[in-house]
């Protein structure tokens, strides 16, 4: 039995012919990714003839991963650690979105071009509309980390009409040339403040949203307590963590102890997942089959 599937598919499994269309995950590793279960319960339940599989795939194999997905004609492949950056050199085309977030995280595979496409900006400010109703127009946001998750994001926002963002990274030198890049990319405002209570705490009384894009958190090491302490979260913020392992972060528990609405890090992921769906299906994702799928398997 492959466990990525779920017990709804095994039967399903013993049918797949060669008319069975591919797509799959690209990763290394990919033992812990949802995508698999996510996209394969959302093909059960509009009856496509689709599969997806997480493939590990070494640095080393990378460019012979992306030309496979020509040559076996797949419909494309989602991206993630460590190659969503180094991807973009074997590629057909990078869209404009790609190009702005530094990384690509899904491939189309368009009549024998593979083009990228990055759907994670998309898939957090959907889900932030979608899962709480709130928009970053005209809000001041405070992003936590400077890494690709950050630059990404921020972007998104950026374009997606935030009136200003600061930065907050233990590192300030990453810190802005991240800034710089979303600046860049968006035309928002982006300001610098160190990772530090003092610092943080006249900045986040000003906030609107607050966005964790760092590893701290992440099972296995849950009980790290979170970046941002939680006596300077108020009620009037939207506090949103990126990480989806668990299900809830030490920093979204302390955030709704403190009467904070929140978004956890499974919402971006359903909606990116939706986006790339769309994109390769060219038809409505199941977001709520989706949702379940994964909500399910977080426990």
């Amino acid at each position: 039995m492959v466990r990525y599937f779920g017990k709804e598919r095994n039967q399903e499994l013993l049918s797949l012919t060669a008319n069975t269309r591919l797509l799959g995950l690209l990763g290394y590793p990919v033992e812990h990714s949802l995508s698999a279960v996510m996209h394969n319960r959302a093909f059960t339940h509009l009856g496509l003839d689709c599969v997806y599989l997480p493939f590990s795939v070494q640095p080393a194999n990378l460019a012979a991963a992306v030309e496979a997905i020509r040559a076996l004609g797949m419909l494309g492949a989602n991206v993630t650690i460590p190659h969503k950056e180094k991807v973009m050199d074997y590629l057909d085309e990078v869209t404009e979105d790609a190009q702005a977030a530094g990384a690509v995280n899904t491939i189309h595979h368009q009549r024998g071009r593979l083009v990228g496409h990055n759907t994670d900006g998309l898939g957090f400010i959907r889900s932030m509309q979608e899962e709480t109703g709130l928009s970053p127009q005209k809000k001041t946001i405070v992003l936590v980390g400077a890494g690709g998750a950050a630059r990404g994001v921020g972007v998104a926002l950026g374009r997606s009409g935030a009136r200003l963002i600061y930065i907050a990274n233990r590192t300030i030198e990453r810190a802005a040339r991240v800034a710089q890049d979303i600046q860049d990319n968006s035309g928002v405002s982006v300001e610098i403040v160190e990772l530090s209570p003092v610092k943080l705490k006249p900045v986040l009384e000003q906030a609107q949203i607050l966005v964790h894009a760092s590893a701290v958190g992440m099972h296995p090491h849950a009980d790290v307590p979170p970046l941002v302490p939680p006596e300077l979260l108020h009620q009037g913020l939207l506090v949103c963590d990126l990480v989806y392992r668990p299900r809830e972060t030490s920093l979204i528990k302390a955030a709704q102890q403190r009467g904070c609405r929140v978004l956890p890090g499974w919402g971006m992921l359903v909606y990116q997942g939706a986006a790339a769906f769309e994109l390769w299906l060219g038809q409505p994702a199941p977001v709520e089959v989706m949702r379940a799928a994964v909500l399910e398997h977080l426990g």
